[in-house]
């Protein structure tokens, strides 16, 4: 028997699914941001290329944002949902035909676009359905394992295929039939989304607020605290932007096979989604501040140490300790971000969130790759945790 929709174990059922389709659309776009820079650095092009494309993800996401989040105001989850689907399969099935790096870009741009609105839209969703502040922190720790999951099921996949689809069709290990084979199941994975979101119930829309009609989401902007957190948010993405970013040029400088890189990728992604499973169970105790605080001085730390590691097996420790740290930084800001956002600006609020983060991505990358080349990848990891290290005061001040 189904459960009742109003029921609680009918929201349950409802936010796996919703999970469940994120995973299977992010996990697309995770995959193709490591199987798109191996396939450029196979064909010799420069770390600062392979920035310039990691990059690409990010930049439709820039100016997509705000619309994006108008437009889930106005239409509410599945439509943006379908579009998004749409848009990300064609960007991955553009590399299944033509394998070149201006067409990987296209893909890049495309996939980062739809995984970005589509993101909105869901948020939004799962935001307004909470109804306290600790449910608030509840579902999105839950919500967050969608990404925490993608981040190891796309890599390792893709990597897996990258390995073995050339061998199995008669040729060698990361040849083009390899890529060919992670872009066609990448192409398909934002297709499985759809099946998990389409029976979703839309929640009524907001009614308008008296005289709130002039109210736009840029006016947040004069509040310190949304101020303080969309800063605190941009360190911490700026974080997962470095480690994507550099082990697969560290794999590759040190003759990593795809799977193993992949697998590295993957120990973040699963310690993330551990501690975002243990966080829902005690919502209760979290403070926001407080969390956020810890995981900045953590990530500092991490930082310090990882360039010495050499082999996978400590590359992939630091990979997990700080997907354990990075992992439970999302919840925290997005319950913040809700209890600080009027309900009618909510999806613009995530909008705004989404487009400050994703600038940072777009320039962060290439400036990885240039500073990268000059003086070398460790000190880009031990500027960006010093940057974060510092601040980590402006978590402190996040207090009620």
């Amino acid at each position: 028997m189904r459960a009742a929709p109003g029921s609680e174990e009918g929201q349950s059922w409802a936010l796996a699914r919703l999970i469940c389709g994120h995973i299977c659309l992010h996990g697309s776009m995770a995959g193709l941001r490591m199987a798109a820079p191996l396939l450029a650095l196979r064909e010799g092009h420069s770390a600062f290329s392979v920035g310039v494309l990691l990059a690409l993800f990010s930049l439709t996401q820039v100016f997509l944002a705000l619309p994006a989040g108008r437009y889930a105001d106005r239409h509410g989850l599945k439509r943006p949902m379908g579009m998004g689907v749409v848009a990300a399969s064609v960007g991955a099935s553009l590399a299944v035909l033509w394998p070149q790096f201006w067409v990987l870009c296209l893909s890049a741009l495309l996939m980062g676009g739809a995984t970005g609105a589509a993101s909105i839209a869901l948020q939004r969703h799962v935001g307004r359905a909470a109804r306290t502040s600790t449910e608030l922190k509840r579902v999105f720790s839950w919500l967050a394992i969608g990404p925490a999951v993608s981040n190891f099921v796309g890599p390792v996949l893709a990597g897996l295929l990258i390995d073995h689809v050339g061998i199995w069709m008669g040729g060698t290990a990361g040849d083009d039939n390899g890529f060919r084979g992670a872009f066609i199941l990448l192409a398909l994975l934002p297709w499985a989304t759809w099946l998990w979101v389409r029976r979703t119930v839309e929640l009524p829309p907001v009614e308008p607020v008296v005289g709130a009609t002039h109210l736009h989401v840029w006016n947040l902007l004069r509040e310190p605290p949304m101020r303080r957190l969309l800063l605190v948010n941009w360190l911490l993405s700026s974080c997962w932007d470095v480690h994507t970013f550099v082990v697969p040029v560290l794999g590759h400088e040190r003759v990593f096979s795809a799977s193993v890189i992949g697998a590295i990728l993957g120990g973040f992604a699963i310690a993330a989604a551990a501690v975002r499973v243990l966080m829902p169970l005690l919502a209760h105790h979290l403070k926001e501040w407080l969390v956020v605080a810890v995981a900045m001085v953590a990530t500092a730390a991490l930082f310090g140490i990882y360039p010495w590691m050499e082999s996978p097996w400590s590359m992939g420790l630091c990979s997990v300790l700080l997907g354990l740290a990075l992992g439970s930084v999302q919840p925290m800001i997005m319950s913040t971000l809700h209890q600080i956002t009027p309900h009618h600006l909510h999806g613009q609020a995530l909008g705004l969130r989404l487009a400050a983060i994703n600038l940072s991505s777009v320039l962060m990358p290439m400036l990885f790759g240039t500073a990268g080349a000059v003086i070398g990848i460790s000190a880009v990891f031990w500027t960006v945790g010093a940057a974060v290290g510092l601040g980590s005061r402006l978590a402190w001040r996040m207090r009620p």
